[in-house]
């Protein structure tokens, strides 16, 4: 994933952001999960700049969205406890999403500053903008 690539999600991500009159936090992780660019618009409460690095950081290391990963992450699920590992920086609610391209994984976008169903659409539109 290039920068422009990264750029243009968040673009799209904040466009949905706004739409919705929210301020948001928003990553673009690579396929690797590095982080490629970051924004904080309006006043998000300070909590929501490290959730949604770490959002985008958990979508893309575990290559699924972080309300799947909470759902198999419940007591007698088969990823019960995942969320304890990494230091605490695994997300287990809604606001982290892969990006796919030709089957592969390209990156991850993840939002924070709304509700989790809130961040999640803001995600989905980063991750809209960039799949193929």
């Amino acid at each position: 994933m290039e920068l422009e690539d990264a750029l243009r999600a968040i673009a799209a991500a904040k466009a949905k952001a706004d739409e919705m009159g929210l301020p948001m936090c928003i990553a673009v992780m690579n396929e690797y999960a590095y982080l490629i660019a970051f924004v904080r618009t309006g006043d998000t409460t300070l909590d929501s700049i490290q959730l949604a690095i770490d959002k985008a950081y958990t979508s893309a290391l575990i290559r699924m969205d972080t309300r799947e990963l909470g759902r198999l992450s419940q007591p007698g699920e088969q990823l019960y406890g995942i969320q304890n590992n990494l230091s605490g920086k695994m997300v287990i609610f809604p606001g982290g999403v892969p990006i796919w391209r030709d089957g592969k994984l390209f990156g991850a976008v993840g939002a924070s500053g709304g509700l989790v169903d809130e961040d999640e659409a803001v995600a989905q539109a980063g991750v809209k903008a960039l799949s193929g």
